[in-house]
């Protein structure tokens, strides 16, 4: 059973990283594109929207999605309850965006807010209606159906903007992408999933799981409120364009560190779920996904602060670059975001979503603690905040950890310094790289990478590192041409 389970995660993580990676790097060169072809005032104001769309997004998930996960014993009646009532949820949500969109954009003293939301809160409507195969998908851990929808959908949205913003439709252009990413995402999950909903609903059924969903969903309220409260309170305080550059430096920070948390994480959600009876394993197994997130996401923050300027401008152009110091500090918030969710991952794979939202609860407070004394110092002065808020929370969330399945912060930070200690002296020979001067950016960003790169694998071959071993191992053990030479 233990061969069967290593055999079926490790052909889901193959997968999952698959389709995080590709429609990462598909996102990415979408994104650059449009910043290209657009102005950070106008992806600024889209920022603005963000906090109200993740929290209508929450309510259509309403914590069922977890719960159905986590329930081993889920019925076709469960199934169905949940779908439907994703789709009421969906409806009433974009019903009240769309009546409170004027005030919304009177708050923000911005007029064009106002139709912008009402179009752009259609797809919290189209993902309710595709919502419950994702989790079907995510519940048998069939992450090849999930990648050929990212993938289709990612492509013919990101087709649909850039072909607007050459046609000068401005911020309209992602407007469009976004609803097109929702509409291709819906269709793609319905060809491609064999469930369809029969005519059968039970409030009995959406009771049952309400006691563990109401807690995960009044946690993921508190975390979509307070994770975009920075672009509402950044946009309320500061220009259009600040919001903007904000907005473009946290993309590119998030695109490495939550790709890698969601690869790994909603992967070791069911099978941590399968196993929340066995807090040894359980412990064996958040240090194995520890290790390997920290493998790949410490060296990829620690080298996208130090290439941070040429990076910006090769990419996005000049008219970018104040968002470089911004992106610089953001790295330091990324390197610990994925411990902080696999530190969740336990708690609600064992069922304990109410010491999740005790969590979340606290977190937000200190998040309002943190916004009514940085703001004074601008945006930076924020930044510097919410680092300290990422140091915070990591411990927070692994105090729990320590207590389910005997895995402390101290344990976990002995286990991952020789992985930020190797990705440090990374960094560093990175960083020397840029001192010298170069005439040509672009030639400075591909001898900065490269030289991280050899320098990173080098050391992570010489000190042998588990995680590095391991993953060696199982490259080598699927990929034949690698094992020419292996010796790990």
């Amino acid at each position: 059973m233990d061969d069967n389970l290593k055999a079926d995660t490790i052909n889901a993580l193959s997968w999952s990283f698959l389709e995080s990676a590709v429609t990462g790097v598909l996102r990415f060169v979408i994104g650059v594109i449009l910043a290209r072809l657009l102005f950070p005032e106008q992806f600024g104001l889209i920022g603005m929207l963000l906090i109200f769309i993740a929290v209508a997004q929450v309510f259509v998930q309403s914590g069922f999605d977890a719960a159905l996960i986590q329930k081993v014993d889920a019925t076709p009646v469960d199934i169905c309850s949940i779908f439907y009532f994703n789709i009421f949820v969906g409806i009433s949500a974009w019903g009240v965006l769309c009546l409170a969109a004027p005030w919304i954009a009177a708050f923000l003293n911005r007029p064009v807010l106002n139709p912008l939301l009402r179009v752009l809160s259609l797809t919290i409507v189209i993902d309710s209606l595709g919502a419950i195969q994702g989790t079907l998908f995510n519940k048998e851990i069939n992450f090849k159906a999930i990648t050929e929808v990212s993938l289709i959908a990612g492509l013919l949205s990101g087709i649909v903007g850039i072909t607007l913003a050459v046609k000068g439709f401005g911020v309209w252009s992602l407007v469009a992408q976004q609803v097109s990413l929702s509409l291709f995402q819906a269709i793609a999950l319905w060809v491609l999933s064999p469930w369809r909903p029969d005519l059968i609903f039970s409030f009995q059924s959406l009771r049952q799981m309400f006691g563990f969903g109401s807690r995960l969903l009044f946690s993921g309220i508190l975390h979509q409120i307070f994770e975009n409260i920075y672009f509402l309170v950044i946009g309320k305080l500061f220009s259009a364009g600040d919001l903007g550059l904000f907005t473009r430096a946290k993309t590119m920070q998030d695109l490495p560190s939550q790709t890698m948390s969601t690869v790994v994480g909603r992967v070791t959600f069911p099978v941590f779920s399968q196993n929340q009876s066995d807090p040894a394993r359980l412990k064996r197994g958040l240090k194995k996904a520890v290790k390997a997130l920290v493998l790949i996401n410490f060296p990829l923050m620690v080298g996208l602060s130090a290439t941070a300027k040429p990076l910006v401008i090769v990419l996005l152009g000049q008219k970018w670059a104040g968002c470089i110091p911004f992106l610089q500090l953001l790295c330091a918030v990324g390197l610990l975001y994925p411990l902080q969710v696999m530190n969740l991952n336990i708690l609600t794979s064992v069922g304990r979503s109410d010491l999740f939202l005790r969590l979340e609860i606290v977190k937000k407070a200190l998040t309002v603690l943190n916004l009514l004394i940085a703001w004074r110092w601008g945006i930076l002065g924020i930044i510097y905040g919410m680092v300290a808020m990422s140091i915070i929370s990591f411990y927070l969330n692994s105090y729990y950890t320590r207590r389910l399945i005997d895995y402390s912060p101290g344990e976990q930070l002995k286990d991952l310094l020789p992985y930020l200690s190797i990705a440090a002296l990374m960094g560093v020979a990175v960083f020397c790289i840029g001192l010298f001067r170069f005439h040509n950016l672009l030639m400075l960003l591909l001898i900065q990478i490269l030289t991280g790169a050899v320098v990173y694998l080098g050391l992570c071959r010489i000190f042998r590192l588990a995680a590095f071993v391991e993953v060696r191992r199982e490259l080598c053990d699927r990929i034949p041409f690698l094992r020419t030479g292996s010796t790990a």
